[in-house]
């Protein structure tokens, strides 16, 4: 499914996740694809976004010629700030995400399983890794979103009845955002909820591991 011209673009699946970010919320962002989130929330929209390593409302990225290299988020890429953002002890940072303080936290993942455990950190055939705050983020956020590919690169299902990779937090995600669908989390199960414009319902389900509910499926707005 690589090849496909009509999964979405990781600018496209960021968009799509920004839309679900409410207002007033406070938001952790994960390293890599959520770290494209604040580049797509309109300005009307009051959203602050926290980096682990202590900057509560971020922005989006600056311009090149904008960059400061004292403003950098968790995965040290440059940031900006919005008006009242502030910088936090790294202490203070990770009290925020233990203490229940999170609206949501929008990671990537290697593997998200049908009860919405949370693979994030260490690919089965690496020999070591460390899971850093991930652990603490998504076992203390009030909602999880996942961000990925819908497949590995060798085409292997990431979305999974079980899991069979290194454990970050159990039963945490909520929602999934892939290059293919918008997936829900529900006790009922996986609601596929949006697909890609040009994808069916069938060709999401055959490259997902786990079953799919599949009773009212929308199509992602892609923005022109």
């Amino acid at each position: 499914m690589s090849d496909n011209p009509n999964l979405l673009t990781r600018q496209q699946i960021a968009a799509r996740a920004a839309q679900d970010m409410e207002d007033g919320w406070l938001v952790n962002l994960g390293i890599g694809m959520p770290t494209m989130i604040p580049a797509f929330i309109p300005p009307e929209r009051d959203v602050m976004f926290h980096s682990e390593n202590g900057a509560i409302g971020c922005g989006p990225p600056p311009a090149d010629n904008e960059r400061d290299q004292d403003l950098v988020n968790a995965g040290k890429e440059y940031i900006t700030m919005i008006p009242g953002g502030a910088f936090v002890h790294h202490t203070d940072s990770f009290a925020v995400a233990r203490g229940g303080r999170l609206d949501c936290a929008v990671l990537g993942a290697f593997q998200v399983a049908a009860n919405g455990d949370l693979c994030n950190w260490r690919l089965p055939t690496q020999k070591s890794g460390s899971v850093g705050g991930a652990m603490d983020i998504a076992a203390g956020s009030k909602r999880v979103f996942a961000m990925m590919t819908h497949t590995a690169r060798d085409g292997a299902a990431k979305i999974v009845t079980e899991r069979t990779y290194p454990l970050t937090a159990m039963q945490v995600v909520t929602k999934i955002y892939t290059d293919m669908a918008v997936i829900s989390v529900t006790d009922d199960g996986l609601i596929l909820d949006e697909i890609a414009p040009g994808l069916a319902a069938e060709q999401v389900q055959a490259v997902t591991d786990a079953p799919l509910i599949m009773d009212n499926v929308g199509e992602i707005a892609i923005a022109a």
